[in-house]
C-alpha cells in the first residue's frame, strides 16, 4: 500500500515540478526501513478480531507509519537534526542542495528546516487522506477516524511539552514526565494502532479503549527504556549520540529520579557549561541507581500492560503477539 501510495503522489507531483516529484521520492525514502510497529499493530488487531476488508486494513495501517514519517521529519526540524540513526535527513540533504549552490551555512540550514516542514506537512496531509479512505462507509467510520486525528493531537501536544521542559523553566516531575511520553509517543504509536485496528474489525468502543489502555502501559514503557538507552546505550546499535539527550537538555525519566540529587545537579551545570562531560553525569546517575530505577519501572508498566490484556480475553493470537511485544521492550538495544 505504502509503495502504490507513494508512486501515485509521486506521478501527481511531477506534473507540478520535478523538484516536487524529487520531493516525494525522499519522502518515501523515509517510511523504508524501521520496525514498522505501528502497521503491524493495525494488522495484527484487525486479523485477530476477524476483520476481512483488508484494503481499508491496507490503508489504515500505512496511515499510522505515514504520519510517524511526518512526526519525525518534523522533529529533526525541532531538534535541529541533519542525521538520524547514522543516515542523513530529508532536510539535510536539502541543506546540501543549497551548500552546493554556494549558499552560507546558516541559509542552507534555513533550506533544509524548510523543505522538512514541507515535507512533514504533505506526510500529515497523506495520513489523514488514507485514514478517510479506510474509514470511508464503515459502521464506525467517524471512530475510526478520530484514532489518527487524536494521535495527531496528543503528538503535538507531547512534542510542545518536551520542548517547553527543556527550556530549564520549570522541572517536572516524574508523572509530567510520563505524561509527556506517553503524549508525544505513546498514543500514536501503540494506542491508536490498537484501537483503530479493533475498531475496522467491527469490535465495540469499549472493547477498543480497553485495548487502547494496553497499549498506554506498553507504549510508556517503551519510552522509558528509550530514556535508558538514550544515555547509556550503544550508539551503534542505538544509532544516537549517548549525550544527546544531555545535551539537549531533555527531561526524561532517568533525570527525574535524580532531580533531587545536588550531585547530580551540579554535574548537569558543569555539562552544559563546557567544564565536565557527559561520563561524569552518568556516572552519577549509576550512583543513585537512576538506570535500575527506570527500568523497573518499564517492567511495572509492561506487567500491567499484560494484567490488563488478561482481563479483557482477547483472542489467543492476539494475546501471545502483546506478550512478545512486551518481552522485547524490555529486552530491547536500539
Amino acid at each position: 500500500m505504502l509503495e502504490h501510495y507513494f508512486a501515485a503522489q509521486r506521478q501527481r507531483a511531477e506534473g507540478y515540478s520535478p523538484a516536487f516529484g524529487e520531493l516525494w521520492d525522499r519522502m518515501a525514502a523515509t517510511t523504508s526501513g524501521g520496525k514498522w510497529m505501528r502497521p503491524k499493530l493495525v494488522y495484527l488487531t484487525f486479523e485477530a478480531f476477524g476483520g476481512d476488508d483488508w484494503r481499508a486494513c491496507s490503508e489504515l495501517a500505512a496511515a499510522f507509519e505515514v504520519l510517524h514519517a511526518a512526526l519525525l521529519v518534523h522533529d529533526d526540524v525541532i531538534d535541529r537534526d541533519f542525521v538520524r540513526r547514522g543516515v542523513q535527513t530529508l532536510g539535510g540533504s536539502y541543506r546540501d542542495v543549497a551548500t552546493r549552490a554556494g549558499h552560507s551555512s546558516i541559509d542552507a540550514d534555513h533550506a533544509g528546516f524548510s523543505a522538512a516542514i514541507i515535507a512533514g506537512d504533505l506526510l500529515l496531509t497523506g495520513s489523514l487522506k488514507l485514514a478517510t479512505s479506510a474509514a470511508t462507509g464503515h459502521g464506525q467510520g467517524s471512530a475510526i477516524l478520530a484514532t489518527i486525528h487524536e494521535a495527531i493531537f496528543a503528538s503535538a501536544a507531547g512534542e510542545l511539552d518536551d520542548l517547553l521542559f527543556s527550556l530549564g523553566s520549570s522541572d517536572p516531575d516524574l508523572r509530567e514526565v510520563l505524561n509527556m511520553e506517553r503524549l508525544k509517543t505513546a498514543v500514536y504509536s501503540f494506542e491508536m494502532p490498537l484501537r483503530a485496528g479493533a475498531l475496522l474489525a467491527g469490535e465495540s468502543v469499549a472493547t477498543a479503549d480497553a485495548l487502547a489502555a494496553v497499549g498506554r502501559d506498553i507504549g510508556v514503557a517503551y519510552q522509558v527504556v528509550d530514556d535508558v538507552l538514550g544515555t547509556f546505550g550503544q550508539q551503534s546499535l542505538t544509532g544516537k549520540p549517548v549525550d544527546s539527550d544531555l545535551r539537549e537538555g531533555k527531561h526524561t525519566t532517568l533525570t527525574s529520579f535524580a532531580e533531587g540529587s545536588g550531585e547530580f545537579v551540579a554535574a548537569m551545570a558543569a555539562f552544559r557549561a563546557g567544564e565536565g562531560d557527559a561520563e561524569a553525569v552518568r556516572a552519577v546517575l549509576r550512583q543513585l541507581g537512576a538506570r535500575e530505577h527506570a527500568l523497573a519501572l518499564a517492567k511495572s508498566l509492561v506487567v500491567d500492560a499484560i494484567d490488563k490484556a488478561t482481563e479483557l480475553d482477547l483472542p489467543e493470537s492476539l494475546f501471545m503477539e502483546l506478550t512478545q511485544i512486551c518481552d522485547y521492550v524490555l529486552s530491547r538495544r536500539s
